[in-house]
């Protein structure tokens, strides 16, 4: 529950702030031991320098004769604050409890210095560090000693400062995040409110793209395109609403008009009959448009629901021709195979055959028709990775300004009154060329003829490209 409260727009300023703190605690720590390190070593070294001075003195004195366990000189000449400088003679047995108590320095330390001829130390304020010489066959051990100021009193001032130091960046970027995250998330929360407003009634309007952020500008893009898409749906299913009841609703029309004549009153044998078979044409009429309706639904999706196969599309022409020949004589078909590849392999595609015959026979029969039965030149072609068919005709073209309805279902071109025809073979043949992932362009002139190309990809580059997917 608490995390679908927390936006994400808290959580960035939470997780910058996390980080921004981490950072200024890790090298807030970095510099702080790095001083207090350099600071502890400094001042060792001071002291060294002073305890082999104090050394180089007592061996230049002409006699050096001390009882043992006796404190030879205690200097405080205060060139280091609050220093005490010592020379020891070694007792004979090692022993050093007694000088540990007279100068309250551990014991140990000084065995330290003997075995290793030098050693350090220090308590809570004052430094140590001893060196052992020889002299006159005798051994001593001259310690410097001095109170580090600087650990104790400027270190101090350095923890205050750094403490401070954090508690302000912990704040300037507490700031910095959250202004961070408001900019960062501002273009995404005005994409979201832009996005609220659209609804089916205003379909038309559009993201603002954004020049200067390469991502978000990805964004917006997807979402017009996504918009661009969906607007087209609804246009389209608004105007395929349109053009299905005009045209359910014209043979309807016509078959309750001629029964509502014909029970109105009596009439001949003849004359029912003849009402019937008129009212039996419009059904007839009725049924392919509901027919050519489904078949245009169910071409419209992805294909995973249909039998896909290896055809040969110079096959399926040469059927395609043969069954458009023997429906009607008058079909004068030219096969041009000029452009076929060496290997037959080219020509060979992945899909339903029987949607590609209705596809391609489509094509074929409205160029057969709507050229009054003069010569169609049906060419083939294949390249490496695409089969190409090129459906030409000569016949009475489009017009122009209707180019962008062609696919509309049940629209028919405004020359096209004396040909009968329902308008669904070109959109049929698109969904189907669709559905095999082929592309259907048409160019068209009135009055010149028709060019329809249909693309195809051959077997090998589908099967290519679904091994790259997976």
């Amino acid at each position: 529950m608490f995390n679908r409260v927390i936006t994400n727009q808290t959580k960035t300023m939470v997780l910058l702030m996390l980080v921004f703190t981490a950072i200024i605690l890790l090298f807030s720590g970095l510099v702080y031991f790095s001083i207090v390190n350099f600071s502890h070593q400094r001042f060792y070294e001071l002291l060294k320098i002073r305890t082999a001075t104090i050394v180089q003195i007592e061996k230049s004195k002409d006699h050096l004769d001390l009882p043992e366990n006796y404190i030879l000189s205690n200097l405080n000449d205060e060139e280091l604050p609050m220093e005490k400088d010592y020379v020891f003679a070694v007792p004979a047995d090692s022993n050093f409890k007694k000088i540990s108590q007279e100068v309250h320095i551990p014991d140990y330390f000084f065995k330290n210095i003997i075995r290793e001829g030098e050693s350090n130390y220090n308590d809570e304020e004052f430094y140590y560090i001893g060196q052992s010489f020889r002299y006159d066959d005798k051994d001593y051990i001259a310690i410097a000693s001095a109170k580090n100021h600087y650990v104790v009193y400027y270190l101090g001032f350095l923890k205050r400062t750094l403490l401070t130091c954090i508690v302000l960046s912990l704040f300037f970027s507490m700031i910095f995040s959250f202004y961070l995250s408001k900019t960062l998330f501002r273009p995404i929360l005005k994409i979201t409110g832009k996005v609220k407003e659209i609804s089916s009634e205003n379909l038309h309007l559009r993201l603002e793209s954004h020049p200067d952020n390469k991502e978000l500008n990805e964004l917006v893009d997807t979402f017009n395109d996504m918009l661009n898409r969906i607007e087209t749906s609804f246009e389209t299913q608004n105007h395929l609403i349109g053009n299905v009841s005009h045209e359910l609703r014209t043979p309807l029309t016509s078959i309750m008009g001629e029964a509502d004549v014909a029970l109105s009153i009596s009439r001949t044998a003849d004359e029912y009959k003849e009402t019937l078979g008129i009212i039996l044409d419009e059904a007839e009429k009725l049924d392919k448009k509901i027919k050519a309706l489904l078949m245009i639904a169910q071409t419209g999706f992805d294909g995973k629901i249909q039998k896909m196969d290896k055809v040969r599309i110079d096959q399926l022409l040469w059927d395609v021709i043969e069954t458009l020949r023997r429906i009607d004589s008058r079909n004068n078909i030219y096969l041009d195979i000029s452009m076929l590849p060496d290997n037959p392999k080219k020509l060979k595609v992945q899909g339903n055959e029987q949607l590609l015959h209705l596809a391609v026979a489509n094509i074929i029969s409205n160029g057969c028709k709507y050229s009054n039965f003069q010569q169609v030149k049906v060419s083939l072609g294949a390249t490496n990775t695409d089969v190409y068919i090129i459906i030409k005709d000569n016949g009475i073209g489009i017009p122009e300004v209707e180019m962008n309805k062609i696919y509309d279902p049940f629209f028919r071109a405004s020359n096209t009154n004396n040909y009968e025809g329902y308008g669904i073979g070109l959109p049929l043949a698109r969904n189907i060329v669709r559905m095999h992932h082929g592309e259907l362009i048409v160019s068209s002139h009135e009055n010149q003829g028709t060019t329809v190309q249909m693309r195809f990809p051959n077997f090998y580059s589908t099967q290519k490209g679904e091994q790259a997917k997976v």
